[in-house]
């Protein structure tokens, strides 16, 4: 069975999708309704801009999505899956890739959800760290003995989760991990606290327009970062997807659920290859393939 994965923030590099644009008319024109809808050129940041200009929160998660669901489209009949997922950001493209979200609405959704984390992340200054070479549990467990806010955000596979929270809180995480043993505690290069309580702001900013917009069942099983668990009704969907910006992303649990329901080839749509090389740190027996 094909499981077709989309990846998050961190993926996104200059000059991504362009070579679609220039080579697939339905590719260009759904770039060029992209820019009407953002109402600023999108593609001229993607295809030649500079990475401080695609780092931004409020450029970066569009482009990905672009990049993630004009990708998908253009695979035609390739693209037949039997479930997809995406990781935080790339939950919206799994969605619109499989039907449960118009073009159009995704996008809007996913502008909006961008400029609402990046507000809530210049609100209170905040940062994220890769914890490597630890298991979950120990991470867990010191993230509760910090006084500041710290939680697991990101269970990406077996050893690596990354937390989210304040920055006095991540440093003395970091401290006490790298005591405990940790191989790495490496601080992000990230815009704030992503699924943290501190992202409440941008939780309230997107729950209504999450729940104005039209969802309907999708042609597959979406496996959500919530609680790692497939899901076709558009109600849930929408709740799972509200939930998401304070909750961590279950992507370990979620890839496990996959193959435990018969996944055997996960197919990665958008920028790069993380997805891929976490997918075969959760199991070597898979195929994986990347699409970008």
């Amino acid at each position: 069975m094909k499981a077709f994965v989309f990846p998050g923030q961190g993926a996104q590099f200059v000059g991504m999708g362009k070579n679609l644009y220039d080579t697939l008319p339905e590719a260009k024109a759904m770039f060029d309704k992209a820019n009407d809808i953002l109402g600023f050129s999108i593609t001229d940041i993607m295809f030649g801009g500079t990475d401080e200009e695609l780092k931004q929160t409020k450029v970066t998660q569009p482009a990905i999505f672009l990049h993630s669901v004009i990708l998908a489209k253009s695979l035609g009949a390739e693209f037949a899956p039997d479930m997809v997922a995406g990781h935080s950001l790339g939950e919206f493209s799994a969605l619109v890739a499989a039907g449960a979200l118009s073009f159009e609405d995704g996008l809007k959704l996913v502008s909006k959800r961008a400029l609402a984390m990046q507000k809530a992340c210049e609100a209170a200054p905040s940062t994220m760290a890769a914890i490597i070479g630890l298991d979950d549990k120990t991470v867990e467990e010191v993230c509760q003995s910090i006084p500041e806010v710290v939680v697991a955000a990101n269970y990406n596979c077996p050893g690596q989760l990354v937390i989210s929270g304040s920055i006095e809180g991540i440093d003395k995480a970091c401290a006490i991990l790298t005591e405990k043993g940790a191989k790495r505690a490496l601080k992000l290069n990230v815009g704030g606290a992503f699924h943290s309580p501190l992202m409440e702001s941008a939780r309230v900013e997107l729950q209504a327009a999450i729940e104005a917009a039209p969802f309907k069942a999708p042609i597959c099983p979406v496996y959500q970062n919530v609680d790692a668990k497939p899901y076709t009704d558009p109600e849930k969907i929408k709740a799972n997807l509200i939930a998401q910006l304070t909750a961590p992303v279950r992507w370990t649990q979620t890839v496990q659920n996959m193959i435990a329901d018969g996944a055997d080839t996960f197919i990665e749509v958008g920028p790069g290859s993380v997805l891929c090389g976490l997918v075969k740190k959760v199991s070597k027996e898979v195929a994986t393939e990347a699409k970008n």
